[in-house]
């Protein structure tokens, strides 16, 4: 840590309060720290990260200010940054960027690019924001989908919009569990039937989009309730239209097809996430969810269908909602546009052009961004983890990272040594006390050099 004071209380004129001045001082600090920093690592290992921001003007800034943003123009600043101050390319262990093409890109992104260079520079993006880029996705390219979830939204703002809206809602929930408690449609208990509102889903994190849904489906018929009274009875025409264009969407079977195809998705994604955005995360475990995740959505695929059928079809004649003959002929859009094909049927639009076409679209993306090499690496790099007084530590799992992922750092001679190394290592530093409360790598290695043990286990 680098503790610097400057006293600006000084005596006569010197204040130091100019603009110009006060950068100069920041400027000198930042190259201190810099320094400071390329000192400490020296000729030692690195990863580099790398994103943007966005100004009070809304543009996109970053470290170093760039105008053009194609992925061999950020190579190129970059590497320059990178000499400046005396780092080598060829020392990159790791990169993490966004999930922009550019930078992703296996072929010319970014991370391929520094990957010619360095075949050890791994990719690593953040496995939280890659599952919500793959839900994202899916809602953006399948049109059915994306309607869906404006729609959603439009929906919630009209009815949780004002306080007096929002207080309808829970009155028409109330009267709604009333009547189903005395016709014994619901039991009653402690904790049970408590009245909420609709959430509205939050921008930076895709989970809340499953408690949206949730709460729509479980509050739909005041919802229908509210929205139907602002139809009739809202203050202007223009309330009046677009309530009544949302009770209509609404109230409609493929609506509540994709709602009930949604909750499902995120019904079974959502322990992931939930699991990804934890502050303090198991990756080997979270990896295993990855792949459970892909194996019970590629389930819900391939069997899945007749059940959402059914509780779709229970669920509108539950609330009033027109079901249409899924053996007639299909017809897509309206007016002197309106197109039939003889040879679609409303089955097939709903199954095959939204139901199969979702999910396939939401497997594409889970397979692209949490590809084989990444899981792979983070599962055997986790076994170097002290977490939980060493729970993963595997031999194998860190001689294969080595033989598999670094070749060239280590070797034939220096994998046996690594090896035998970590023999005693397993012995000693697991079993002393000492290192049993570490949670970090970091930690690890902060306590490897302060005992000594560092001389004993370098290749480790």
């Amino acid at each position: 840590m680098i503790l610097i004071v400057i006293d600006f209380n000084l005596h006569g004129n010197a204040n130091y309060t100019s603009p110009t001045i006060q950068k100069e001082i920041l400027h000198i600090l930042a190259s201190n720290v810099r320094n400071a920093i390329c000192e400490e690592i020296g000729d030692a290992k690195f990863c580099i990260l790398v994103d943007e921001a966005r100004d009070e003007l809304k543009r996109e800034k970053m470290v170093i200010i760039l105008r053009d943003t194609t992925a061999l123009t950020l190579k190129n600043e970059i590497c320059a940054v990178l000499f400046r101050y005396n780092l080598h390319i060829e020392n990159i262990r790791g990169q993490g960027y966004d999930g922009a093409s550019n930078m992703r890109g296996e072929w010319n992104g970014l991370q391929a690019l520094f990957l010619k260079d360095c075949p050890y520079a791994y990719y690593v993006y953040c496995i939280a924001h890659r599952l919500q880029l793959a839900l994202v996705t899916t809602s953006r390219e399948v049109k059915d989908v994306h309607q869906f979830f404006d729609h959603l939204v439009n929906i919630i703002n009209i009815v949780v919009g004002s306080s007096k809206r929002n207080d309808e809602l829970q009155h028409a929930q109330a009267e709604q569990v009333e009547n189903m408690i005395a016709s014994n449609e619901i039991e009653t208990g402690r904790g049970a039937n408590q009245i909420g509102t609709l959430q509205r889903a939050g921008d930076t994190r895709w989970g809340s989009h499953f408690q949206s849904i949730c709460c729509l489906i479980k509050m739909f018929d005041a919802t229908c309730k509210v929205i139907n009274t602002i139809s009739e009875e809202g203050a202007n025409y223009k309330q009046r239209g677009d309530a009544e264009g949302a009770y209509q969407v609404l109230t409609s079977f493929e609506f509540i097809l994709i709602l009930h195809l949604m909750k499902e998705i995120m019904r079974i994604t959502n322990v992931l996430c939930q699991v990804l955005q934890q502050h303090s995360q198991d990756l080997l475990n979270a990896m295993h969810l990855v792949s459970t995740t892909k194996s019970l959505i590629q389930k819900l695929r391939d069997d899945g269908w007749e059940h959402l059928l059914a509780n779709v079809m229970s669920f509108g004649e539950q609330h009033e909602i027109d079901i249409p003959d899924m053996n007639a002929r299909y017809t897509k859009g309206r007016g002197r546009y309106r197109r039939q094909d003889d040879d679609l049927i409303m089955e097939h639009h709903f199954r095959i052009g939204i139901f199969t076409v979702a999910i396939d679209f939401q497997l594409q993306e889970l397979k692209s961004r949490f590809c084989e090499l990444t899981t792979e690496l983070v599962i055997l790099s986790s076994a170097l983890n002290p977490k939980d007084a060493f729970r993963l530590f595997k031999i194998v799992h860190i001689c294969n990272l080595v033989k598999k992922y670094y070749p060239q750092d280590f070797t034939k001679h220096e994998q046996k040594l690594l090896e035998s190394q970590l023999q005693h290592y397993e012995l000693d530093v697991i079993k002393h006390p000492d290192f049993l409360n570490m949670s970090t790598i970091s930690e690890l290695c902060r306590g490897l050099k302060i005992s000594g043990k560092i001389k004993n286990f370098r290749k480790v």
